[in-house]
């Protein structure tokens, strides 16, 4: 009923937790049994140590929240040697994010995590608090699929790689596409929207980088939209992301086309969130007497495409 298939990736059920909102799952085991979850998907890892960028760096939004943290951690490789043998005894499976302001970074860090045995890489193209927001990996198909490709090549065809895209494009099927061509074997949808926040008393930024990433509730009509439009266009399986706060929030992701789905900023409201929206999800399949691989797709509506959208502006704003 509940199982999930990411490629060759099969996991007990579709709930995991989306990167940078649950630490590296042992923070989470206090709240929470995590060996239940389908996955659980680290906090970005980059080649060099990073002390992310300076405060403030979050604050509360309307449905939601901003974060400016810039990819903050000590390295991959601390985190081989003392953080991955903390997750691999958590008791699920394990998909490492990987990021990086240059290919050569990306390659690395996959020829080194495949060699340390995990059981898959998400490809952070989108992160809009570092290279200062400009999204060159998932804004150009050519580079997107260029980091895909290297990635596949350095860590091994077998090896899951999912590449984790930014909904700030004017059309996210493109770069689904490329990643596609890349040889990805999923694509995460979405990471977070840029927004701002100000203090218009002191005529200043609330967040020290002025901009950073919205997420929250805020963001899954965008996220649904996203993923929806992403899985009429690509053959591989899709993993939805965007203010899921609910078994029903998974459910709508499910049947938008979502293989399974991530749980962000929900977590930093009710940590053992995840666990607690698993159970829910149990009943209300049961209740409707169908399973996750039967809703996967299964909405009934027309094809959003290009043309379409274009066609309803045009409606809208001829005289």
């Amino acid at each position: 009923m509940l199982t999930a298939k990411i490629g060759s990736l099969v996991l007990k059920n579709p709930i995991m937790s989306a990167s940078g909102t649950f630490g590296f799952g042992g923070e989470g085991s206090v709240f929470a049994d995590v060996a239940r979850l389908g996955a659980l998907v680290s906090k970005t890892v980059t080649v060099a140590p990073r002390p992310g960028n300076p405060p403030p760096r979050i604050v509360e939004t309307p449905s939601g929240m901003l974060n400016s943290i810039g990819l903050e951690n000590r390295g991959a490789d601390h985190f081989i040697a003392e953080t991955l043998p903390k997750m691999r005894a958590l008791g699920t499976e394990i998909i490492i994010n990987i990021g990086g302001e240059e290919v050569a970074e990306f390659e690395e860090l996959a020829r080194r995590f495949a060699a340390a045995g995990v059981d898959g890489l998400e490809v952070n193209l989108s992160c809009p608090n570092v290279q200062g927001g400009r999204l060159y990996f998932s804004t150009v198909p050519a580079l997107t699929q260029e980091v895909v490709e290297r990635v596949k090549e350095a860590c091994g065809r077998d090896l899951p790689v999912w590449a984790k895209l930014s909904p700030n494009v004017a059309d996210i099927t493109e770069i689904a596409l490329a990643a596609e061509r890349g040889g990805a074997d999923g694509i995460t949808a979405i990471n977070t929207l840029i927004g701002m926040s100000v203090d218009w008393r002191r005529r200043t930024p609330v967040l020290a980088r002025t901009i950073g990433g919205l997420s929250g509730p805020a963001i899954k009509p965008v996220a649904l939209r996203q993923v929806f439009e992403i899985a009429r266009v690509v053959k591989i399986p899709v993993i939805g992301v965007g203010g899921i706060a609910s078994a029903e929030d998974v459910l709508e992701f499910l049947v938008a086309g979502a293989a399974a789905v991530q749980i962000g900023t929900h977590n930093f409201v009710h940590p053992g969130g995840m666990v607690s929206i698993l159970d829910e999800l149990e009943r209300l399949l049961t209740e409707a007497g169908t399973t996750v691989t039967d809703l996967i797709g299964s909405l009934d509506g027309p094809d959003p495409s290009t043309d379409s959208r274009r066609r309803d502006c045009e409606e809208v704003t001829r005289p």
